[in-house]
């Protein structure tokens, strides 16, 4: 279903998520049925349209790589926990989106090899990635979203996103010289500075 004008970020966010689990579903129907992948199959498994698909993914390769992750993602309620505060529910999004890359790490490098080799092969056009970590840094956000202000919301909601995750995990094992636990404190650390900065509550 297309988003209508009024709709909120947040709201064509979640639509957009849902339209591409909606395309991963039916990848990975495909391959338990020994189906080639294609994106036009996959997108006709899921009622969705060809046009529609290849913004999601305009390379099977790629597309057949997040499908192979098959990652079951725990709700936002769940990550939090009993979180009573911004802060706190910030750091416990940001540990377990590292949790996870480090948890199917080689699932998600070949993932990530993947959509560079189809950023290459595109001349560097971009795809839209899954992005699970966007909708669940706003919700521990919510409640300071006024005070913040539009603009500093979204920054501070980008740097989150920036600092955990696949990419994070990259950085810290692979530069940086990180054993995992060193990877969840330096992680932990960055949450919780960017929490100073935009004067987020200690608990």
């Amino acid at each position: 279903m297309r988003a209508s004008k009024t709709d909120s970020p947040t709201e064509r966010r979640a639509q957009k998520a849902r339209t591409r689990e909606a395309l991963l579903a039916g990848a990975r129907d495909l391959v338990a049925r020994g189906e080639p992948v294609t994106v036009a199959a996959a997108a006709q498994q899921a009622g969705i349209s060809r046009a529609t698909a290849y913004r999601y993914f305009s390379d099977p390769a790629v597309l057949t790589a997040e499908a192979g992750l098959a990652i079951e993602v725990k709700s936002y309620a769940a990550v939090i926990g009993g979180a009573a505060t911004p802060r706190a529910r910030v750091v416990a999004v940001s540990l377990y989106m590292l949790d996870l890359a480090l948890e199917h790490e080689a699932g998600f490098r070949q993932f990530l090899a993947r959509n560079l080799d189809a950023w290459l092969a595109e001349g560097g056009t971009r795809s839209l990635r899954g992005a699970r970590r966007v909708p669940m840094f706003e919700a521990a956000l919510e409640n300071e979203r006024a005070r913040l202000g539009a603009a500093r919301f979204r920054t501070l909601v980008n740097a989150l996103t920036a600092a955990t995750g696949s990419e994070a995990m990259i950085a810290l094992l692979d530069i940086a010289g990180a054993d995992h636990d060193a990877a969840r404190h330096a992680v932990a650390e960055i949450a919780e500075a960017l929490c100073d900065r935009y004067g987020l509550a200690t608990p």
